[in-house]
């Protein structure tokens, strides 16, 4: 494998977040994130960081001090509940950046959104993310929304990636989930953010991993994972990408309680990194980033039943006050997951 990543979220909000003034990532503080980007290259062994999140300002902070930890940055514009027109104009502002880094001689690919045929208006129906998200839940009504999504995601990608080629000359991907059936004869990298494997994925995981780079071969482009990860809970493992199921979440974001009991396993969600990212190295995939460095809007608590950082997939638990032991200055404490992907990488 030749990319080794993690995902960094900058703050992502949909709109009743925003409205509120909530993110994912509050405060954003520019010095901690430059430190962040130095764990990740030297402790984590990272050579790779997808940076992710809905305002240009923070995504090119972020990118400035990835480029220079020398890490490659993949410069990935994830907005929730915008106009396909206001997504092109993040784009448009992140390859200008994306550019202005490549020139200064930092290793740069520009990602053209992820997933919007779910987070961005007008490709599927209801007016925000949180009225298209029970879709996923009606087959019927999925069905019937599914014919025309390509078309649309397809035509709004042709126009993205033409809009980016002006502006910024490195390569070029975008995240894709599998129901926008993504034409990539115009990007550089065939990317999918649906490597989470689960318990209902499993069976079929490695077979669909290795037709996906077989797809990559037969177009002569490499094959990027830029998502997999699960919880830090006992059976968070068959959950995958839905192990943050367990929080009930607040009217204008924000996590507001736990549902059920869970009990702490930070030793599966080690397992589970080193048993993917191990089918992820030997089926042939280019780059894989871990999801994710952190959720700062899932704070670790003593008490179980309130400890919300049971369904962060990070590698770190973030503190609700002061900072860690193992990085005095830093608030948040290393994870059991932090460690398994660091001797990974390292190896």
């Amino acid at each position: 494998m030749r990319g080794k990543g993690i995902n960094f979220d900058t703050g992502f909000a949909d709109a009743f977040a925003r409205e509120a003034g909530w993110s994912t990532r509050e405060p954003f503080d520019p010095t901690v994130v430059e430190r962040e980007m130095r764990i990740i290259r030297e402790d984590l062994h990272c050579t790779a960081v997808r940076i992710t999140g809905g305002a240009p300002e923070r995504l090119k902070v972020a990118a400035t001090h990835a480029a220079a930890a020398g890490l490659e940055v993949w410069l990935s514009p994830f907005t929730c509940d915008i106009t396909a027109d206001e997504l092109l104009a993040v784009i448009a502002d992140c390859a200008e950046h994306g550019e202005r880094l490549r020139r200064e001689g930092a290793d740069v690919v520009l990602v053209t959104g992820s997933e919007i045929s779910l987070f961005t208006d007008g490709f599927l129906p209801g007016d925000t993310f949180r009225d298209r998200m029970p879709l996923l839940a009606r087959p019927e009504s999925l069905r019937q929304a599914l014919p025309t999504l390509p078309a649309r995601v397809n035509a709004f990608l042709a126009k993205a990636v033409a809009m980016v080629r002006e502006r910024f000359g490195g390569p070029v991907t975008y995240s894709s989930i599998p129901m926008e059936q993504v034409d990539w004869t115009p990007f550089d990298i065939i990317a999918t953010d649906a490597g989470y494997r689960s318990a209902t994925t499993a069976p079929t995981y490695r077979d669909t991993v290795r037709a996906l780079v077989a797809q990559g071969r037969a177009q002569g482009k490499p094959v990027a994972v830029n998502e997999f990860g699960c919880g830090t809970y006992r059976g968070a493992a068959d959950m995958g990408d839905r192990s943050d199921s367990i929080v009930e979440w607040g009217p204008h974001g924000g996590p507001a309680r736990l549902t059920g009991d869970h009990v702490r396993d930070e030793q599966e969600q080690a397992a589970y990194l080193r048993e993917v990212l191990a089918i992820l190295d030997e089926e042939g995939v280019d780059n894989a980033f871990w999801y994710t460095f952190a959720r700062y809007d899932l704070p670790h608590r003593d008490n179980p039943s309130e400890d919300f950082d049971l369904a962060s997939l990070g590698v770190v638990k973030v503190l609700e006050a002061g900072h860690g032991t193992t990085y005095s200055d830093m608030p948040w404490e290393p994870k059991a997951a932090f460690a398994a992907l660091a001797d990974c990488y390292r190896a």
